[in-house]
């Protein structure tokens, strides 16, 4: 336990990293190859497309996600910031969820139809993105 009794979560192997790092760029070229504009892996800039990124802790792995634009994002925030009803969304923020849905299952059935181990996410800890576990071929 540390000072203020909680447990920072253990990272991965440098090891585990790099087979991640090589998973990543497997799900990159598997989705680049359906025509799926995938976010460039330097960048440090919000781009629309999957973002596929590795994720450091021990428990995480690759994590697949769909980006919308920047200005569609950007609406949603601030319509959810100005507050709304959770009961009665409007069309927009609606809208807005079922491209993330829609999309999150797309980027799923296709990496599993490519060989690939996916599930979705925890949704508390990663939103909607697809979680990657291997490659089955």
């Amino acid at each position: 336990m540390s000072e203020h009794d909680f447990d920072l979560p253990p990272k991965a192997t440098p090891d585990v990293m790099r087979r991640r790092t090589e998973l990543a760029g497997k799900v990159r070229d598997a989705l680049t190859w359906t025509g799926l504009p995938v976010c460039r892996e330097d960048s440090s800039e919000a781009e629309s497309g999957v973002n596929v990124r590795v994720d450091p802790l021990s428990d995480g792995g690759v994590l697949a996600e769909w980006n919308t634009r920047e200005e569609f994002t950007s609406e949603i925030v601030k319509i959810l910031a100005s507050g709304v009803d959770s009961s009665n969304l409007p069309q927009s923020v609606r809208h807005y969820e079922n491209v993330q849905t829609c999309m999150r299952e797309t980027i799923l059935n296709i990496l599993a139809s490519a060989g690939f181990d996916v599930e979705r996410a925890d949704v508390h800890s990663y939103g909607k993105a697809v979680h990657v576990r291997g490659f089955d071929l």
